[in-house]
């Protein structure tokens, strides 16, 4: 769409928003409801009519409007999770609007609708108590209190929801044991780009937990949404000026302490939001957070079995990690009420993450069979074949960023609402200057070097130098062998939206019925050029003695290491003696470059039935997608590199139908079910005509004509609200999947008229299916006599099963589990709030999950079952001042990631990282 264009639709919609703001229908009912101290405005709290059959829930702002009512008197009824029922008779004039705020007091009068563990649970329960389909949703009181300081760690506690971790931070989320690849993640209802080159799911450490509101896993989708998830559409939310009702302005200053890296580091923020006038407001935060850990690894490159029948590994790999991550992200919202019935506002948000990562490696490669060995171990000789020691060095920094600008604007006006937005995201990762890796070596022939291994320990592989131990550790043995510098590693994906929906409410006996209707059209590009210089060989002697370093491995002896940066200065300040072998720089730098756009034109139509008891939602969805697909046919004889550009264009159509309904009989119990088509479009890396082929005649192919996933997903559950803050459920759901992807590996395989001796490419298999159970129970115990009456109890369990057919290497089928599927997940809370303490443990459990998939069954990559508790407290000293510390991964939980090779576990990846301690105030006033 051209510039023109867009700005035209935009005018008109702004246009449109205005003309409904000077709509008013007779016999509309308006208001607010906020809590009993006039804090904070109460999101989601039901607003109903019972004689009538209306209700309503209502807005962050805790604003709701009934409209076309007949006169008269009626009894209004306000509901909210852990507050008491209020109920007041209100007039309802022949013609006009009526408004009639209300204010929510506790169970028992205190205030755990504000402030705390409770007020949290309160509001997370009132908003999935009101939602449309299956939801789970966390929230923050009104201090500004998240229950985590990264947001995918937070959603950890959520059934359902597996975290994918990352140097033992929580990155990517797995919901209902689907790969993260099937979510989709918003914020402020602005779709996220992914940083990453190669995937469309957004890691979720960027974003800062200080700035956030809300978050809602949406599992379950209607009409009015996009339709391209699987798992569950992932619904971020920043602080609004109308989500409190007075000014508020909050600082915290902590510090943050790892075990291994034996270091403090800082994190601060600060948040506010303030009304300039009643009907104008300004809310915003920024956080900064500095961490410093370390990571004791060792990984193999998998397992094979010797003529002599003992099982080994070729290349035994000891990683020392040091890494500095640090966090900025900022928001800035300014929202404004037009009239009583329009509000329009204008968000933006800023996260920066930035990662300097020092990884030391020591690798073993051996040429030739262990000379001899047990189940538990192998001897080998350099007598026999050849033994290599690598000792090399990652220096590698890298900046992710994620913006995002939206406007939009809201009109209700109790019988017509419209609403739309526009908005701007874009994702970035940029390396410059990166090595990886720069490597020093030793080989070792018939110099009397030999090696055992003791592998009992399925984690930790054990080694013993049982002769040679002087010419394995003298540095001066260890010559430069290469250094692979990215000069230029530049990801950015880009995305664009409109969207406008229109609905038309007709009051009828027993309730009222919607007609609702919308556009929305989506343009995006994502790219990646990488380039960067091969280093074969240095002018002059240089070898390991000559960067030598300490270490600090914690899991055996490592030998030799580099120094952390005496590369990286060495190699600016003699950049001219080394010799850049022109060939793999060439190679290496045309490979990974794609560029790719994506337009999305979505439309909908829905008919929405609500009642006092039942809300029936069914509709149809249509998606008309285009891509252009530009990509390089990379080809080599071993002298040359030649690079073809290639270009492909396609589009499909999706019509995507859905039904949902809502049975409520009491205030305290809901019905749900749900059924829906949806699909989730292939990775754009994947898509991108990337063609590789090597002078042996070795190709890997992106595939152009890959089709979306496509799930018919149904859900049906029950949950009921207790009488005071709490609720128990218990839910199903089950999926079928087509067009599933997965890589496969073909030999001497003919494509467009040409035969490769091996021919690699991403293939849409058969069907997959998902079905599970989903239970969950919380309760503020403030039933039990004192002291016991500031306990709280959260927990949750889910079982998932999943099937999927797939291609081994020898081209027959296989039924496996879906990737990123845990079987068994569960987390347990058990709070205390008690006066000016407020305690909580947590802990989370997750099966064993299939990570990769190999060429054959005993290829498969595998992640061990884990089980983390996290301690966290909170004093306050002042009324408006709260000191606080929390203890992450108190356990010291490990990474441990295995094949199924011969009937026993065999390591491919295992990982410690120790635990982290935070403490610090915050301040509010």
């Amino acid at each position: 769409m051209t510039s023109f264009s867009r700005a035209t639709l935009r005018t008109a919609v702004l246009l449109a928003s205005c003309s409904f703001a000077s709509l008013a229908h007779a016999g509309d009912l308006s208001g607010h409801v906020v809590d009993a101290s006039g804090t904070r405005a109460l999101r989601a709290a039901r607003v109903a009519i019972p004689a009538l059959g209306r209700s309503v829930t209502t807005d962050r702002d805790g604003g709701y409007v009934i409209g076309n009512l007949p006169a008269g008197d009626y009894e209004v009824e306000v509901a909210y999770v852990g507050a008491e029922p209020t109920r007041r008779t209100v007039s309802i004039p022949a013609e006009g609007r009526v408004t009639e705020d209300f204010s929510i007091a506790a169970v028992g009068g205190n205030d755990i609708l504000v402030v705390g563990l409770a007020a949290n649970q309160a509001s997370a329960l009132t908003r999935q108590r009101a939602a449309d389909g299956v939801s789970s949703v966390l929230t923050r009181d009104a201090i500004g209190q998240f229950p985590d300081q990264n947001v995918a760690e937070s959603l950890r506690r959520l059934p359902g929801v597996n975290i994918l971790n990352d140097q033992g931070e929580g990155r990517f989320v797995s919901v209902r044991g689907l790969d993260p690849e099937l979510n989709s993640t918003s914020l402020n209802g602005v779709r996220l780009p992914a940083p990453e080159s190669d995937v469309r799911s957004v890691a979720l450490d960027v974003i800062s937990s200080d700035i956030i509101e809300s978050i809602e896993v949406k599992k379950s989708l209607t009409p009015d949404m996009d339709a391209d998830t699987i798992g569950a559409s992932i619904e971020i939310n920043t602080t609004s000026a109308f989500d409190r009702k007075k000014d508020y302005y909050s600082a915290n200053i902590e510090g943050s302490y790892n075990d291994y890296a034996d270091a403090v580091t800082p994190k601060g923020g600060f948040d506010f939001s303030t009304r300039l006038t009643d009907d104008f407001g300004v809310a915003g935060g920024v956080s900064y957070y500095k961490r410093k850990f370390e990571t004791d690894n060792i990984e193999t490159g998998g397992w094979t079995t010797g003529d002599n029948g003992v099982d080994y590994v070729e290349e035994m790999e000891y990683r020392d990690y040091d890494v500095t991550r640090e966090r900025l992200s900022g928001s800035l919202s300014f929202d404004y009420r037009a009239s009583d019935s329009t509000a329009l506002y204008l968000r933006g948000n800023y996260s920066q993450f930035d990662d300097q990562e020092y990884r030391r490696r020591t690798t073993f490669l051996f040429d030739g069979e262990p000379r001899s060995g047990t189940a538990d171990g192998a001897s080998f000789s350099d007598a026999d074949d050849r033994i290599e020691v690598r000792r090399d060095l990652k220096d590698r920094f890298e900046r992710q960023r994620i913006r995002t600008i939206s406007a939009g604007g809201d009109t209700d006006t109790g019988e017509w609402k419209f609403s739309w937005q526009g908005s701007w995201a874009k994702s970035t990762e940029r390396e410059n200057f990166s090595i990886d890796p720069a490597r020093f070596r030793a080989r070792f022939s018939d110099r009397g070097v030999g090696i055992d291994w003791d592998y009992s320990d399925d984690r930790v592989p054990i080694y013993t130098i049982t002769s040679g131990a002087s010419l394995v550790d003298d540095p001066a043995n260890y010559q430069f062998n290469r250094i692979e510098l990215t000069t230029l590693s530049d990801s950015r994906d880009e995305e664009w939206a409109a969207k406008a929906d229109l609905s038309r409410i007709f009051a009828m006996d027993g309730g009222a019925f919607t007609v609702q209707g919308g556009v929305k059209s989506r343009w995006r590009k994502k790219s990646y050029d990488f380039n960067m210089t091969y280093y074969e060989d240095y002018d002059g002697t240089l070898t390991l003695a000559d960067m030598l370093g300490e270490q600090t491995y914690r899991l055996t002896g490592m030998g030799l290491v580099m120094d952390k940066t005496a590369m990286g200065s060495f190699l600016r300040a003699n950049q001219g003696s080394f010799e850049i072998d022109d060939y793999e720089t060439a190679l290496n730098s045309a490979t990974s470059d794609y560029s790719v756009k994506e337009d999305v034109l979505a439309s909908y139509l829905l008919g929405r039935w609500d009642s006092d008891t039942l809300r029936v939602i069914g509709g149809v969805r249509m998606e008309r997608t285009w891509n252009e697909l530009n990509g390089s046919l990379v080809s080599d004889d071993g002298d040359e590199v030649l690079v073809t550009p290639v270009r492909y264009e396609r589009h499909y159509t999706d019509w995507l139908p859905s039904l949902t309904l809502r049975f409520s009989p009491r205030n305290d119990m809901v019905f749900r079910m749900a059924g829906y088509k949806s699909l989730v479009r292939p990775k754009l890396s994947r898509l991108a005509p990337r063609f590789i082929v090597n002078e042996d005649d070795e190709a890997e192919f992106g595939n152009p004509d890959l089709k979306p996933y496509e799930a018919w997903n149904f859900d049906a559950g029950w949950e009921y609200y207790f009488s005071g803050n709490g609720a128990v459920s218990v839910g199903g759901f089950y999926k079928t999947i087509d067009n599933f992807i997965v890589d496969a590996t073909y030999y001497d395989y003919t494509h467009e008229g040409v035969t490769y001796e091996s021919f690699a490419t991403p293939i849409n298999g058969g069907k997959a299916q998902v079905l599970g159970l989903e239970a969950s129970y919380s309760q503020l115990l403030d039933f039990l006599p004192a002291p016991l009456d500031g306990l709280l109890v959260q927990a949750n369990y889910t079982y998932t099963y999943s099937r999927g057919r797939v291609l081994d290497e020898d081209m027959r089928e296989r039924t496996i589990a879906l990737p990123s599927n845990s079987r068994n997940t569960f987390n347990i809370v058990l709070g205390y709030e008690k006066g000016p303490v407020s305690i909580r443990a947590a802990g989370t459990y997750r099966d064993k999950y299939l990570d990769e998939i190999g060429g054959s069954a005993e290829e498969d990559r595998y992640v061990d079952n884990h089980f983390q508790l996290d301690l966290s407290a909170k004093y306050k000293v002042a009324e408006n001042v709260r000191l606080f510390v929390e203890w992450v991964n108190v356990n010291n939980a490990k990474y441990f990631a295995y094949q199924n090779y011969n009937g026993r576990r065999r390591l491919l990846q295992f990982e410690k990282y120790g635990p982290t301690i935070k403490f610090g105030a915050k301040v509010s006033f």
